[in-house]
């Protein structure tokens, strides 16, 4: 749960792809997850865990199949139209994970990054065009930078570019899908310095997926860990990463490389055993049973649920772990 009030709240959001003859991608599969106001919640997890495809439905991007979502205690649509788009745009935003293929080419860097205001703010050319120059700025890009175009720059300063065009309306709420993975190590600590200072200046409200779990945790308030479409334990950042409580959280982070070369490669083996269960057949039971250190007979059989995990040394602990470890 979170401290602050708030914002937007998933309650147990659900995102299936239908493939025909009955069968069904469980994407993402009875999600809770509440992101307070002014809170950057990181969410974690494999390739194919769904954390795209959950930041996606809570912006309406998809459909969701079952649960609701709502922004400022508002229940919001389950199939987004074109109204809602209108009227959403301003509050909520994303930047994506790839700055090569999420920016048109045919469109210059001006036109890129105003294109929200002319389509959700009906603003004016000429203020449209101060304003982008205003967030080129803002972005560590220069005005006269408008009349180019993609191709010309490095992918760092594409980033920058999509996150002038998600930000230029000053959403409440943004969806950072990835937003480091396609960037040189050396590019990824200005993009995150970047997000964190207009997070301060702008009071935003930030849900950051990504892989590198330091990263996700240098920059996050609380972590989330998810695991074939499901929560696995939300918690606070530090409090998650350094004490880990379910197995698959210990494993994640135990397989994350050290900084340090020495250190890698003299630690032992850490990588998760077996295969990742198919999301088209999702198991019964736990779904990290089939790779768990810890599994138990009940594992096999009985969904465990994410429920409140009591802290007797600190009370104000808000950590949730699915786990019949913990039951």
């Amino acid at each position: 749960m979170s401290e602050n009030k708030p914002l937007i709240e998933a309650r147990g959001l659900t995102r299936h792809f239908e493939l025909g003859k009955g069968q069904n991608v469980h994407a993402v599969d009875n999600v809770s997850l509440t992101v307070g106001e002014r809170e950057i919640v990181g969410l974690v997890g494999e390739s194919g865990s769904g954390k795209s495809t959950f930041g996606k439905t809570l912006l309406g991007l998809h459909d969701k199949t079952a649960g609701e979502v709502l922004f400022r205690g508002e229940a919001l649509p389950g199939s987004y139209r074109s109204a809602d788009y209108q009227r959403l745009a301003g509050h909520m935003q994303m930047i994506f994970q790839d700055p090569y293929s999420s920016l048109n080419p045919r469109m210059t860097v001006g036109e890129i990054v105003a294109e929200g205001l002319r389509l959700h703010a009906g603003v004016s050319d000429g203020m449209a065009r101060e304003r982008v120059a205003e967030w080129l700025g803002r972005v560590g890009l220069q005005a006269d930078h408008m009349s180019r175009y993609p191709h010309e720059f490095s992918g760092g300063q594409r980033q920058r570019i999509g996150i002038a065009r998600a930000l230029i309306l000053e959403p409440d709420f943004v969806v950072c899908d990835e937003p480091i993975s396609a960037l040189d190590v050396s590019v990824q600590a200005q993009v995150i310095n970047l997000l964190g200072e207009l997070k301060e200046s702008m009071g935003l409200t930030l849900l950051f997926i990504a892989h590198d779990l330091s990263m996700v945790r240098y920059v996050s308030d609380r972590m989330a860990v998810m695991y074939l479409g499901s929560l696995v334990e939300v918690g606070r950042a530090d409090e998650l990463y350094f004490n880990p409580k379910h197995p698959y959280t210990e494993v994640l982070i135990g397989s994350n490389p050290e900084p340090d070369p020495e250190l890698e490669r003299s630690r032992p083996s850490t990588a998760i055993q077996g295969e990742i269960p198919s999301p088209v057949n999702v198991p019964a039971g736990c779904r990290f049973a089939n790779r768990c250190p810890k599994v138990m007979d009940v594992c096999k059989t009985v969904t465990p649920e994410l429920i409140p995990l009591k802290n007797i040394e600190d009370a104000t602990s808000k950590r949730e772990v699915a786990c019949h470890l913990y039951a």
